[in-house]
């Protein structure tokens, strides 16, 4: 009697899973300043687990550890920068040495995440149920026109911006900092701009798109301040979210794209998703003053 098939269920090497992540965001499209790849792991070592999450920060790894997780995707560098050591009595040496005592790999896709179709920006837009129009700023490798930072989108039905602020305080994931609006609350909004993470070097970008408003983190009160004080175009509202709130969404969408490769390979890996809050800043104090009577104290 001949044998019948056998499905294929074996744990793939770790060098399988990350030619798979190298597929969706390859190296080369990241910027010349980044530091993405693979940090820490053995290419031979097997992977049954993964863990998604948007910082390499001590919290996370042991997360991955009380997992059970043999390899941590992250959207954030662990070494942005040169070092010249990984002693434990150091934060970063601390993750490292908890990632190898473990048997925990590290894989990093930040710049050439944020490029992908679908990538960072597309996640963020998904939170807030705006359709994607085009990528902000097109990446000119592309011919089909989809890859890109940042994406400019419509809503459904036009919202004012506070109502928009509003979304985007409930659908993202909940920090101390909320959204800060700048501009006139009572506008409407058709078309917005979203980009996760930092945004305000992507100003010229959102004028020249025509949009309505833009929904990034991290923005700078000079920049922003002289962005709608701006009289020579149309008024554009700016909202602003935590930095780890706006890329959140990407571990939800490349966690999918992991699992759906998994399942066309026959790999069978158990993959999940962190929530566990990174975001720096822990708590926040809002001004006793109504909006008739902001200012400074008398």
């Amino acid at each position: 009697m001949p044998r019948q098939p056998v499905s294929r269920q074996s744990a793939p090497r770790l060098s399988e899973v990350v030619a798979a992540l190298e597929n969706l965001w390859p190296a080369e499209r990241a910027e010349s300043w980044d530091a993405v790849g693979t940090v820490v792991g053995d290419p031979e070592q097997d992977v049954t687990r993964v863990l998604f999450a948007v910082d390499p920060v001590q919290e996370i790894v042991d997360e991955a550890v009380k997992l059970g997780a043999d390899l941590l995707v992250t959207h954030h560098p662990l070494y942005l920068r040169g070092t010249t050591t990984v002693a434990a009595s150091t934060f970063k040496g601390r993750v490292v040495h908890t990632l190898i005592k473990h048997d925990i790999a590290l894989h990093v896709a930040h710049t050439n995440a944020d490029r992908a179709d679908p990538g960072v920006s597309d996640a963020l837009a998904g939170a807030l149920d705006l359709r994607v129009v085009r990528p902000l700023v097109p990446d000119r490798t592309d011919p089909d026109g989809r890859r890109g930072l940042g994406r400019v989108c419509e809503l459904d039905h036009p919202l004012t911006v506070r109502e928009l602020a509003a979304r985007a305080a409930e659908r993202l994931p909940a920090t101390a900092q909320g959204i800060r609006v700048a501009g006139d609350p009572d506008a409407l909004v058709r078309t917005v701009a979203v980009s996760g993470g930092s945004g305000d070097s992507l100003f010229d970008d959102v004028r020249a798109a025509g949009v309505d408003a833009f929904l990034t983190a991290d923005l700078r009160h000079h920049p922003a301040a002289e962005f709608i004080a701006d009289r020579a175009h149309r008024p554009l509202a700016l909202l602003d979210a935590a930095h780890w709130a706006t890329e959140w969404p990407w571990c939800e969408l490349a966690a999918a794209q992991l699992d759906e490769i998994s399942d066309r390979e026959g790999w069978g890996l158990r993959v999940h998703v962190s929530k566990t809050v990174t975001d720096p800043w822990t708590a926040h104090a809002a001004s006793a003053a109504t909006p008739d009577s902001l200012g400074a104290p008398n």
